[in-house]
């Protein structure tokens, strides 16, 4: 005798083959549904990133200004004062003053001597010298 299938099994074998593509149906739902919230997560990630890039690169270009203000007005006033000196040396040679002439010497060895890099240590004074109108600027 063949093995016949009582109407309930034969209902159950049907049911299974049409879960079976809704069970694959909400799986692939669910894994779309997953993807999206990672591409919006990573979406943000990726717009955060982009305006700390912004705010970085605006940063480094102000500092830069500020560098190059920075070394454009101590290299004008130490080219100022010795262009000074060395006109106070011409005159000391003319007039045969060799104390003026000691003095504008030790005055031209202590300008050369000191570097304007070695104020950049302190940005912070550099910005607020650039920022005061009244500043001296001595070297």
């Amino acid at each position: 005798m063949k093995d016949k299938k009582l109407p309930l099994e034969v209902v159950a074998d049907n049911l299974g083959s049409f879960t079976k593509p809704a069970k694959c149906l909400r799986e692939m739902v669910a894994a779309y549904t997953d993807y999206m919230k990672v591409a919006e997560v990573e979406g943000t990630k990726r717009r955060e990133i982009n305006a700390w890039e912004k705010t970085t690169i605006a940063q480094i270009n102000a500092n830069r200004d500020l560098l190059i203000q920075y070394l454009d007005r101590s290299f004008d006033e130490r080219a100022a004062n010795f262009r000074t000196l060395f006109s106070v040396v011409d005159d000391a040679l003319a007039s045969g003053n060799n104390h003026q002439l000691a003095l504008a010497l030790d005055s031209i060895t202590e300008i050369a001597k000191s570097s304007p890099f070695f104020e950049l240590a302190n940005l912070a004074s550099v910005q607020a010298a650039l920022g005061d109108p009244d500043h001296e600027w001595t070297f």
